[in-house]
Order: C-alpha cells, then sequence, then structure tokens
C-alpha cells in the first residue's frame, strides 16, 4: 500500500473521537491527503448496519460480530484499500482491535473465529498505528455523563465489560508494541496531543 493506515481505538467514554480530527490534521500539515472515517460504518451499507449493531437489544454476539464485518468488508472495498492504494492517509475511528477487545474479550466470541473473518474480509490489510485511548472506569463514565447525548448499548455496558475490553486493549498493546500505542486519555489535552504526535512521527 502506498498511503499509511491509522487506527485509533480505546474504551467508550476514553475521547478518542475527539482527537480524530487533530490526528487527520496532523498528517495533513505534513502534505498528506487524508481520508476521515470511522467503523461500523464509513459507506452507506455500512452505516445501515452500524444502526443496528448499535441499537439492538437482543442482539446475539455471533450475528453482531457477522454484521460488523459485514460492514468491514464493504468499508475495506469501497473506501479503505481504494485510498490507501492511491497513497492517501486513512484515520479509522476503531477498525480490528475493535473486534477482538469488545466481541472476543466482552462477549465471548472466539478469538480463531475473528481471526478467519479478519483473513476473509480484509486480507493483509493491518493499521501502519494504532493508538489506544486508556482511561479508567469511573472517568470514561463521568464523561459519557456530561456528554448530553443518548448514550447506545455498547456505552451503557456494566463495568465488568468494562474492564474486559479495556484490558484486551492493553495486552494487544504489550504483544504489538510496534504497531499499538497507549494514549493516557486521563491526561490533560496538551499532553495528550504532544503523545499523539510522537506517536505518528516517521509514518
Amino acid at each position: 500500500m502506498k498511503g499509511s493506515f491509522v487506527t485509533l481505538e480505546g474504551v467508550d467514554g476514553a475521547g478518542k473521537s475527539t482527537h480524530l480530527k487533530f490526528v487527520a490534521d496532523f498528517l495533513a500539515a505534513r502534505g498528506r491527503h487524508v481520508i476521515q472515517t470511522r467503523e461500523p460504518g464509513g459507506t452507506d451499507l455500512a452505516e445501515r448496519l452500524r444502526e443496528a449493531i448499535l441499537t439492538d437489544e437482543n442482539m446475539p454476539p455471533l450475528v453482531e460480530t457477522l454484521l460488523i464485518f459485514a460492514a468491514r468488508a464493504d468499508h475495506v472495498a469501497r473506501v479503505i484499500r481504494p485510498a490507501l492504494e492511491a497513497g492517501s492517509s486513512v484515520v479509522c475511528d476503531r477498525f480490528g482491535d475493535a473486534t477482538m477487545a469488545y466481541q472476543a474479550a466482552g462477549k465471548g466470541v472466539p478469538a480463531e473465529l475473528i481471526e478467519r473473518l479478519s483473513a476473509a474480509a480484509h486480507p493483509g490489510l493491518v493499521p501502519n498505528r494504532t493508538l489506544v485511548f486508556d482511561c479508567s472506569y469511573e472517568v470514561a463514565r463521568e464523561r459519557l455523563g456530561r456528554s448530553g447525548k443518548e448514550l447506545d448499548r455498547f456505552e451503557r455496558a456494566d463495568r465488568a465489560f468494562f474492564e474486559r475490553v479495556r484490558g484486551a486493549y492493553l495486552s494487544g498493546a504489550k504483544a504489538e508494541p510496534a504497531r499499538v500505542r497507549i494514549i493516557d486519555a486521563a491526561a490533560g489535552m496538551p499532553e495528550i496531543r504532544k503523545a499523539l504526535e510522537q506517536h505518528l512521527a516517521g509514518l
């Protein structure tokens, strides 16, 4: 791929979406053509699937996982891979690490199934850099509480689910330190922005 693929990950309430534009602007300032996108979503079909995934309170974890990969396959085929092949930088709010954290660790879907689905939906496509925004349950809940928006079913999940998801992200960072970097999302904005600049340098 000619372009670079940057993903932002983390528990709900960590504030990663707040920094999406900063990351895109940082890369654009260095002469990159930047595409901002999100998962699930990024295409008309994937956005419709996103709505179902976030709002169906009784969706079984396996169905949820399959819909996520249906959305991802369309997103990769129509948006991400063409942009990377054209030399653009793609900045995506969530990708494969989220599925391992939320559906595997959080909900018990077998990790080997997710790995097989990943190989089918986006063969050979791995982010160049993944930024994981990490914070405690207390910080996340406080931020979600003052967001003023109606929370989706993932954002309303209990502490045990939160801790499983957070643990999976931290384990993933230890397993792939060259790709995955942890951002202290409880720090002040200047500290977070400085950390982002450091972790994006050289891409």
